[in-house]
């Protein structure tokens, strides 16, 4: 009869993440997760297999849990879209200059990492960032049926272009860009969509 698990599994997966975020997925040890969790490795073996299924454990769950984050914050009425979106991409953007936020997000380091050799982070990569884009296009076909933009516009290709943004801002902030900069960039990526005309009195 297989032994009872005696130990908090979001609570080692969170130690396991943490451990991957810091250090890279080469740079870490199995010597080094079993220090992190406090387990041996026939434990981590045996709950959750290798250092590849770990990492694509924790990987899975922080990109769903990335998406439905930006999802819910997005989430309102068609009057006020275009506002959330662009108050949403401000706050990534400090988030992104801040002195404690040098490691950025876990995605962009295992996809910059592993994406080239390893198939199932790249299209869970891929996944991901289809679900942020899919995030924005929704806000701005709320902002254009609203009238805060053009009639002619089109969300899917300001949707792309703000993933662009969403996703440079992580790295130069990561480079130590001034966060007056990253906020000046996403402020010009606004002010660039196409405005709805404005009505007459």
């Amino acid at each position: 009869m297989a032994r009872p698990r005696t130990f908090d599994e979001a609570q080692v997966l969170r130690a396991v993440r943490d451990q991957f975020w810091n250090k890279g997925y080469a740079a870490t040890s199995m010597d080094d997760l079993m220090q992190a969790t406090g387990l041996g490795k026939g434990s981590l073996y045996g709950a959750f297999g290798d250092k590849h299924q770990l990492f694509l454990k924790v990987f899975d769950a922080y990109c769903v849990s990335s998406v439905e984050s930006v999802k819910k914050t997005l989430e309102g009425p068609d009057a006020g879209a275009l506002e959330r979106l662009r108050q949403y991409m401000l706050g990534v953007a400090t988030a992104s200059a801040s002195p404690t936020n040098r490691r950025g997000c876990l995605l962009a380091r295992g996809t910059s990492e592993l994406a080239a050799q390893d198939g199932q982070v790249a299209d869970r990569a891929l996944e991901t960032l289809r679900g942020l884009e899919a995030a924005f296009v929704r806000c701005l076909e709320q902002a254009r049926a609203h009238g805060d933009l053009a009639p002619q516009a089109d969300p899917k290709r300001l949707g792309a272009m703000l993933l662009g943004v969403h996703r440079g801002l992580e790295a130069v902030g990561k480079a130590g860009m001034d966060e007056a900069t990253l906020r000046g960039m996403v402020e010009t990526a606004f002010e660039s969509l196409p405005a709805a005309p404005k009505r007459r009195r």
